[in-house]
């Protein structure tokens, strides 16, 4: 086994452990702390000396666990895939437009609708809930299909970028409109679910959201050799046989669903899309997906869960919004990621 080998497995598997540390951490802090040993009682054997420990780790933490890690491990590889596909270190899951099409698809439920049917879709409980993230849905799969619509008939990295970022703006000025027309009731619960959440899912359904996260997170490392071609150069990929629109295709297709699902579940999630793909290449030091991406999704997934449990770390009264502890861990990430390779290629 060569250097680079054993640095890149080694640096995954502390990633691997940093992730078992964090998941138990989730689900043993809070405003209640839980011992280990009753966390392990209440996983594996399905019994608790206290009934409290079993509600709270059964019904709340740990589908907030799930919901974070499958998230985060979404984004992680979602971020990957667009800054290789466009060459662009500040790419991210939601540089397409997908995000601001989930948003535009909650704002039409929350505010339009609310507006002509004289009622607010959140006063009716889990169909309100249902119906927002129906529309959410929609709008993300409808920007979707238009930029792989684009990908396909036109091609051309640059034209899918710009299309997708005018796409992004075109929906947050449609969002904008709808916010002046609407009460202050609907706008505030359009901020609310903006901020972003993972806990606004059951337990039955944060199951099927980590399944439909983790297992396509995962299964991303298909398109490793793809990726490694075209991290090379559109030209020098085709010259090797890579056929340039149906890779594009796939790559967009990917970082679009891992986007669309969470966006649609957990609201708008920032900067773990755009941190997680830098620290992966920092710590990885490979140029290979196929580690890159495993490693985007180890690092993605505890970032996600160190976000999760600082937002609700005891000593503070309300949980805080999730983005606004994303944004405090990745913008500081992807600023130390960005000196560090300036004055390494300074030593060079």
């Amino acid at each position: 086994m060569n250097k680079g080998l054993a640095r890149t497995s080694v640096i995954l598997i502390l990633s691997a452990a940093l992730l078992i540390i964090l998941v138990v951490l989730n689900l043993a802090l809070g405003s209640i702390n839980i011992p280990v040993n009753e966390i392990e009682s209440i996983l594996l054997l399905g019994t608790s000396t206290n009934p409290i420990f079993e509600n709270i780790v059964l019904k709340t933490r740990l589908p907030q666990t799930i919901v974070a890690l499958g998230a985060g491990m979404a984004l992680g590889v979602a971020g990957l895939l667009m800054q290789t596909l466009f060459r662009n270190p500040l790419a991210g899951p939601s540089v397409l437009g997908i995000s601001s099409g989930s948003s535009l698809g909650v704002a039409f439920v929350m505010l339009f609708t609310g507006n002509l049917l004289g009622f607010s879709f959140t006063s009716l409980g889990l169909w309100g809930d249902l119906a927002v993230v129906a529309a959410s849905m929609i709008g993300a799969a409808g920007v979707l299909v238009i930029i792989l619509i684009i990908s396909h008939r036109i091609g051309g990295t640059l034209s899918v970028l710009i299309i997708g970022v005018m796409i992004g703006y075109l929906s947050s000025s449609l969002v904008s409109l709808l916010k002046f027309y609407s009460p202050e009731e609907d706008i505030h619960n359009y901020v609310i679910w903006g901020l972003g959440s993972f806990n606004r899912l059951a337990p039955s359904r944060a199951g099927m959201f980590g399944l439909v996260t983790i297992i396509p997170s995962l299964l991303a490392v298909v398109l490793s050799k793809p990726l490694n071609l075209l991290a090379l150069g559109d030209r020098y990929a085709t010259n090797l046989g890579l056929p340039i629109k149906r890779a594009r295709f796939m790559i967009i297709a990917g970082s679009g669903f891992l986007t669309a699902v969470v966006t649609s579940f957990c609201g708008p999630i920032i900067f773990i899309g755009v941190a997680v793909p830098h620290l992966a290449k920092l710590l990885s030091r490979t140029s290979n997906h196929f580690f890159l991406i495993l490693n985007a999704c180890l690092l993605g997934a505890a970032t996600s869960l160190l976000c999760n449990l600082i937002a609700r770390l005891p000593g503070i009264e309300h949980e805080l919004p999730i983005n606004s502890v994303t944004a405090f861990i990745g913008a500081p990430v992807v600023i130390w990621v960005i000196y560090k390779r300036r004055m390494e290629n300074r030593l060079e």
